[in-house]
């Protein structure tokens, strides 16, 4: 039996060490080598049927202790709310890194997690990064010393400390409401995540706009109320809002011992403990008894929790209404228990700028946030008609891969992959399912923010990068054995636009890399070209994202680009103006709809020698109704043989076609159905051709009967300003044809929530500075496409037909 003891972690130590997955330095695996030598191979020595099914049991045991210490989490929240603060100290805290640097990089270095120039220029995340670390692992880097002292080591007394730890996959995300693709594909692959809340901001208007995207992807969640030490902190009105606003069944898992200045430590209602940070970066943690003052309010909040709890685990609930006292680890469980099925969020509170609070932060992490194993995650079978298929997780099945995020780096390309069932290894050959394409993994590898670790292999549960691999965003990756597929990702539409081009023919080649490069990475960027004015148009999620973007190519491909404004068809150089030029705004992304239905009947006929074209269709144009998932539909409602069957698709392309360009202000037609009912054919003249030339100019015929109308992108603004400056801000937002939805107070602050059309909204955050001497602050972000009154529909009819006129 002992032998067998030996064996067993004889092996698991081994994997750990030569696999990939093990984190132990190259230092240590060659101060090892003797114990290593031949041992690895242990298992060939074995005989007999019951030997290796042994063996297999012995493995799958060890694979389920494995992943039951995995964590894939992410950390995110509204701008400025602490995100990239929290993730430097939990490196710090967990070893792996050892010194402590801010975001805004005053000290020359700045944030781990931010390792682009320009997010340590502006202090924002613009990329989201991925990290990992491991915690609880004070055991085994004593014991590591001692493997490095001497090779006469018993293996298994070592695996027993290597396994006291659990490894944990941070991906650190945005807070700026226009990078927010980086929050949704990085929430699309994570097990759980970790929501940070301003304690004197609170529920702002991007952590609802994250707490949606969780939702989504039903993602578990653990609150974090940080910035206890800044002056107006409250975190049970924190506590509130995310009840009211976010519809959290919620409760505090830890009570301040004091606030702002006094803000000294923790409580620990699960545990009643006191704990407080000591040192110069709270890197020791001191249990103490909960001070005589505060033991009354402890006992109450506990109670809050333990009836909140209750509320969705029956297990709980049961001893609670048998008035039996409920022990730290039935609680414990209990919360877990409610977090993993999504029914409660425990909230946690700290100070990470202040290093308090982030250790035990990290303890319910491991806690109460499930295991890669503890999450439902499905494939679609493409060998049966997309069939759903809940994947095991297991290392031992299939290999299920997603590529949720692409980077251009010196070597190639760098795809981040989630790996859901089986295992990847560096030389494997792997089959990308959308393209069919087989390729080789050149090169395996861990990501810490910028830097690369190699690995020769990982397994389920991971996340991990690959070079060389050509693919797109949202490509699923199998070994060839299944023919599997991921579901995609919620991609926003973009709503802003720019006309752009390099400044010199010279430059035109890292022009075209720059955003060809740009469009992969993002897919909220886009890049078109007008067909009137032939210029290359960029569009993105908001005024932020195009700068950085036109910022990256001036440093990192030494472009400076030109930039327009298509409306107004002025000039402008990024940052400085032109000589005799005028500083134009970005395009808008307006569309255009119907409102009613209309018939066309059109007859193309055209004869000049030879076969001619003839091409007639009948039908009629109607408004989809509203909510409808689709922007466009084409009804094939012929009867008989009117028009030869192989003549449809042609019309439905000419009718596409035609919408792409409305004859309001040139921009798509959306929410509009089509619907073919007659037509004619020629058996000599009628041709594709023919039918969807017939198709283009019946829309066009039809269009103006049909009623039709111009739709803007109208934005959820809040606001945020001293409350003496009530008046001119309200009054602003009335002058740019704004509604105001919401106005509420905090302290000496007013929050005003209004939808305003996105037109009217450049240049506001100069404004509104200059109305709230500098004290004012808000937040923007997509709501809707709406329809514009009469005068401004009017006015850009009248734009659009001057322009047109000038050319």
């Amino acid at each position: 039996m002992a032998a067998r003891s030996a064996r067993s972690s004889t092996t698991r130590l081994l994997y750990s060490l030569c696999g990939g997955g093990g984190s132990i330095n190259a230092a240590s695996r060659s101060s090892t080598a003797a114990l290593l030598a031949g041992s690895f191979h242990l298992r060939h020595f074995s005989a007999g049927s019951a030997a290796a099914a042994r063996l297999r049991e012995e493995k799958d045991v060890w694979w389920k202790e494995s992943l039951q210490k995995l964590r894939n989490i992410g950390i995110s929240a509204h701008i400025d709310s602490g995100k990239t603060t929290l993730t430097e100290r939990v490196l710090y805290y967990t070893g792996r890194i050892h010194e402590i640097h801010e975001v805004r990089g005053k000290d020359g270095v700045g944030a781990k997690m931010d390792s682009m120039d320009l997010e340590r220029e502006k202090g924002i995340t613009i990329q989201s990064a991925a990290t990992y670390c491991t915690w609880k692992d004070f055991q085994a880097v004593v014991v590591k010393e001692r493997v490095e002292q001497s090779s006469n080591v018993d293996a298994g007394f070592f695996t027993l400390y290597y396994h006291s730890f659990k490894k944990v996959n941070i991906i650190d995300t945005p807070g700026h409401v226009d990078f927010t693709i980086e929050v949704e594909r990085a929430l699309r692959v994570l097990d759980g995540a970790i929501l940070v809340l301003c304690s004197v901001g609170g529920v702002q208007s991007q952590s609802i706009t994250v707490d949606r995207q969780m939702r989504r992807y039903e993602v578990p969640r653990l609150a974090f109320i940080n910035k206890l030490d800044r002056m107006g902190a409250d975190p049970w009105k924190v506590l509130n809002q995310a009840r009211s606003k976010l519809r959290h069944h919620s409760a505090a898992v830890q009570m301040p011992i004091g606030l702002e200045e006094d803000f000294k430590g923790l409580v620990d209602l699960v545990n009643l403990k006191a704990y407080y940070f000591h040192g110069s970066s709270g890197e020791t943690i001191v249990a103490e008894d909960i001070p005589a003052n505060l033991e009354a309010l402890a006992l109450e909040k506990r109670r809050e929790l333990v009836e909140a709890v209750s509320e969705v685990d029956d297990k709980l609930a049961e001893a609670f209404l048998s008035d039996e006292p409920i022990s730290a680890a039935d609680l414990e469980e209990a919360i877990r228990r409610a977090t993993i099925s999504r029914k409660f969020v425990p909230v946690f509170m700290g100070s990470a700028f202040k290093n308090k609070g982030v250790q035990p932060l990290l303890d319910g992490v491991l806690s109460y946030l499930p295991c890669p194993t503890e999450v439902s995650n499905y494939a679609l079978d493409q060998t049966k008609d997309e069939e759903k298929v809940t994947l095991t997780g297991s290392p031992a099945g299939p290999l299920v891969a997603l590529a949720f995020k692409l980077e251009e780096g010196r070597f190639g390309q760098l795809t981040y992959l989630r790996i859901y069932e089986g295992v990847i290894k560096k030389g494997d050959f792997i089959i990308n399912v959308n393209t069919g394409k087989k390729v080789k993994v050149p090169r395996l590898v861990r990501m810490h923010s910028n830097e690369m670790e190699d690995i020769q292999q990982a397994h389920a549960g991971q996340i991990v990068a690959v070079f060389g691999v050509d693919c797109a965003s949202g490509d699923t990756f199998t070994d060839g054995s299944v023919k599997y597929t991921m579901t995609s990702m919620s991609v926003p539409e973009p709503v802003m636009s720019l006309a752009i081009s390099a400044d010199s023919k010279d430059s035109g080649g890292n022009f075209s890399k720059a955003l060809n490069r740009f469009q992969k990475e993002d897919p909220t960027f886009r890049v078109g070209l007008d067909p009137e004015s032939g210029q290359t148009i960029i569009s993105g999620m908001g005024e932020l994202h195009l700068d950085i973007y036109v910022e990256r190519m001036r440093r990192e491909y030494k472009v400076l680009p030109f930039f327009y404004s298509n409306l107004m068809m002025t000039l402008t150089w990024f940052g400085v103006v032109k000589v005799g030029a005028t500083v134009g705004k970005p395009r808008v992304n307006f569309r255009e709809t119907i409102t009613q239905r209309a018939e066309f009947d059109y007859l193309h006929k055209k004869q000049s020698g030879g076969q001619g074209q003839y091409g007639r269709v009948i039908g009629y144009v109607e408004p989809l109704p509203p909510g409808s998932g689709t922007k466009f539909e084409f009804e094939n409602m012929l009867v008989g043989q009117a028009i030869p069957s192989n003549f449809v698709p042609a019309i439905e392309k000419g009718f596409k076609e035609a919408a792409n360009s409305g004859s309001l202000i040139g921009h798509p037609v959306e929410n509009i159905r089509i619907c073919l009912t007659d037509g004619a054919a020629h058996a000599v003249d009628s041709s594709e051709l023919a039918f969807k030339l017939a198709a283009i100019y019946a829309f066009r015929q039809c269009y103006t009967a049909a009623k039709p109308v111009i739709l803007e992108p109208l934005m959820l603004v809040e606001l945020k300003f001293p409350t003496e400056f009530q008046g001119p801000v309200t009054g602003d937002i009335n002058k740019r044809k704004g509604m105001i939805v919401g106005n509420d107070q905090e302290a000496d602050d007013c929050v005003i929530t209004a939808h305003v059309p996105l037109n009217n909204m450049f240049g506001y955050s100069t404004a509104l500075r200059s109305m709230t001497q500098g004290k004012g602050e808000f937040t923007m972000e997509y709501l809707e496409h709406s329809q514009v009154s009469q005068d401004v529909q009017t006015q850009l009819v009248n734009t659009y037909k001057a322009t047109k006129s000038g050319d």
